[in-house]
């Protein structure tokens, strides 16, 4: 999401570590923009589907809250404050309880209505396009594991991984070979989409904007982000646009990693192979706690493709993924260390 992106559609202040790695891309990549920039979030596709819709039946699937189920939940809910209604006023106009509307603003139903979406979409003035994907999301099979094809049930404009992003609290990364999305400076995403076959600069410049606005959860004064990155060398010495533009980039990097809520720490190549194994780019997504511990909801490990992306849910997979995180983390160059190499290559950039 942070390299073109391949589905094009990719924004609390909560610090953020990010760890830079000498190979892949993440939400960073740079696939095929879309017509229209993201309105909110990518869409998610099941891997498997419990049991096809009978004809006539509109019921979604019924085991539980998923993460399809509570960003649904989210839009619904921030359109119908958009729209100036309260949730009582709002399911007395739906003709549904207040406990149900509820629950479904919270992904808890166990029973989704196409019908039921739609009109709550038309009583929120929600778009079209968006009602689209919004169907979409409902639809998706309750199973803890989604792969998300780009374009299919739920729009390509439609980027599930902005919405999760802008909920998060919490957010850890390894890129291997490209600048984090949250760190990528305007210059730095206009290299990547230079040769993209398939945007003009109108949409070079929408992505940007999007791009942007993603950015602004790191800076923003209330409760923002944190961002931990390992960055692999490899990413810093990969040249996005030019030389010049490849010193802006890493001094802004170094610049960022001095906030309370960022934190990047560089893998040099001397680092070798933690835990023996390449590393593909990837992020974990952490919600929060509430006042007794208990998380918020699940966290999500966020893995991109060229055609797709994958969402883990299963507690197993995070702990995997937190362990992978822990070891190159590990590996990498503490933060001052980071600062400086960053600066180092900045440098050589200029020579």
């Amino acid at each position: 999401m942070d390299s073109l992106p391949l589905h094009r559609a990719h924004v609390n202040k909560t610090p953020v570590t990010v760890v830079m790695c000498a190979a892949s891309g993440g939400p960073n990549e740079v696939s095929r923009i879309p017509s229209k920039p993201p309105a909110a979030v990518a869409m998610i596709y099941p891997m498997r589907v419990e049991r096809p819709a009978r004809s006539g039946e509109d019921f979604m699937p019924d085991t539980g809250s998923t993460l399809p189920r509570r960003q649904l939940g989210r839009y619904l809910t921030e359109w119908r404050s958009r729209a100036g209604m309260s949730q009582q006023k709002a399911a007395e106009l739906l003709e549904m309880g207040s406990s149900s509307l509820q629950r479904l603003e919270r992904g808890q139903n166990s029973r989704i209505k196409a019908r039921d979406i739609q009109a709550a979409c038309d009583l929120y003035g929600v778009p079209s396009d968006l009602v689209e994907a919004f169907i979409g999301l409902a639809r998706q099979a309750s199973v803890k594991t989604w792969w998300q094809q780009y374009g299919d049930l739920i729009p390509k404009h439609f980027n599930v991984y902005v919405g999760l992003e802008s909920a998060a609290v919490e957010l850890r990364t390894c890129q291997p070979d490209l600048i984090p999305g949250l760190l990528q400076t305007t210059d730095y995403v206009r290299g990547l989409l230079h040769d993209d076959p398939d945007g003009d600069e109108a949409e070079h410049d929408r992505w940007i904007q999007v791009k942007v606005q993603r950015q602004n959860i790191l800076t923003r004064k209330i409760k923002p982000v944190r961002l931990s990155a390992v960055v692999c060398e490899a990413a810093l010495r990969r040249v996005s646009g030019s030389p010049q533009v490849m010193t802006a980039q890493l001094r802004h990097i170094a610049d960022m990693s001095t906030r309370p809520n960022v934190n990047v720490r560089v893998l040099p190549f001397s680092a070798g192979f933690p835990l023996g194994i390449a590393g593909g780019p990837f992020v974990i997504l952490d919600f929060g706690v509430t006042a007794t511990g208990v998380p918020t909801e699940p966290p999500v490990v966020y893995l991109e493709g060229t055609v797709g992306a994958m969402y883990l849910e299963k507690p197993d997979d995070v702990r995997r993924y937190h362990q992978i995180y822990a070891a190159f983390e590990h590996a990498a160059l503490d933060d001052v260390a980071s600062r400086h190499l960053l600066r180092q290559i900045a440098r050589e950039y200029e020579a």
